[in-house]
């Protein structure tokens, strides 16, 4: 009889060290590889995003303009020298709300408006309005609706021609990534009552206006209106709304991206271009300042011009066409940009 013989399979070896770096190398460059396609989509969607935000808020103001004969005023003010006080944003002719609040019927925002007198000073306006962000007024490279209201703070203001402004207490709110065109810098800045920022003087779009009355009290009407048929230099190529400039340090504070419902400063909601006043090149740029327009996007702002298109445009733009872009009616041909 035969005896049985019987065969012991060893077991299937494992991986060895080598085996194992060598597929933990492989897995690190595909994510190497990836990963940059992964963000460049995921900037690409922010892009489209934003621009999206900016069509409709070209949208919005072109339907204010048919209902009232005109666009929005960036905010009203009274065309007088006013001392540094802390008031918490009720001073008469110069704190009433920006263009954004007059724009929230138009972007279904009705019930928020209705939360809002136009013509009452934001301090005197509800606080649950002030602090309602809207993520149509932000850009998602650099904010979100949890990430876009910003507490009271004291600040020290310095004016535009460089001469300190004094201290102020501003009252806190919601901030917004994008600003109106007022214009570029050829009225002046130096302290005359021909500057850029008074009234009526701004050469762009939606530009600060003059109230009807005075500091006992104004009418609910503005003075200086600015209507389609005077944007002479053509709307396709003049300015309407354009992405900010905003530091990585002046991120949620005023007078850079503070409360952009309030209008005492300029800054917060509204921005010229130009010589002297360059597009930013990125979050770091010192060279452009407060006024400028920027972005959060690498080589390009993007923005609203007055017949609604929507153009990103090259940071690297040559300051005197961009001053061309930003004046409704210098008279200057513009070519390719």
């Amino acid at each position: 009889m035969r005896r049985s013989q019987v065969k012991l399979k060893r077991g299937s070896p494992g991986f060895t060290i080598i085996e194992l770096l060598v597929v933990i190398t492989i897995i690190g460059l595909l994510i190497a590889l990836l990963l940059p396609a992964i963000q460049q989509a995921r900037a690409a969607a922010r892009k489209t995003q934003c621009a999206n935000n900016l069509k409709q808020l070209g949208l919005a103001t072109h339907s204010f303009h048919d209902t009232h004969g005109a666009f929005p005023p960036a905010r009203l003010i009274l065309n007088i020298p006013r001392t540094a006080i802390n008031d918490g944003g009720t001073l008469v002719g110069l704190d009433e709300p920006t263009w954004l609040v007059r724009l929230l019927p138009f972007m279904e925002q009705s019930s928020l408006h209705a939360q809002w007198d136009e013509y009452l000073t934001y301090g005197l306006n509800p606080k649950s309005a002030r602090q309602q962000a809207l993520p149509v007024f932000l850009c998602p490279e650099r904010h979100s609706v949890d990430t876009a209201v910003v507490d009271e703070e004291s600040v020290t203001i310095t004016a535009p021609c460089g001469c300190p402004a004094g201290t102020q207490t501003v009252p806190g709110g919601a901030v917004a990534d994008y600003a109106a065109n007022h214009g570029d810098l050829s009225p002046g800045a130096i302290s005359q009552p021909t500057d850029f920022y008074w009234g009526g003087n701004g050469t762009g779009v939606i530009i600060s206006s003059r109230p009807m009355g005075d500091e006992s009290g104004i009418e609910r009407n503005w003075l200086d209106k600015v209507r389609i048929a005077d944007v002479t230099d053509g709307a396709s190529n003049t300015l309407l709304i354009g992405e900010n400039h905003v530091m990585g340090t002046w991120k949620n504070k005023t007078p850079f991206n503070g409360p952009a419902y309030l209008g005492r400063h300029l800054t917060n909601f509204s921005r010229i271009a130009g010589p002297g006043v360059p597009l930013g090149h990125h979050q770091n740029d010192y060279r452009a300042g407060s006024y400028s327009f920027g972005s959060s996007h690498t080589g390009f702002v993007q923005f609203t011009m007055v017949d609604g298109s929507v153009r990103a445009i090259s940071t690297s733009i040559n300051t005197r066409l961009l001053g061309h872009l930003a004046n409704r009616h210098d008279g200057e041909t513009v070519g390719e940009f």
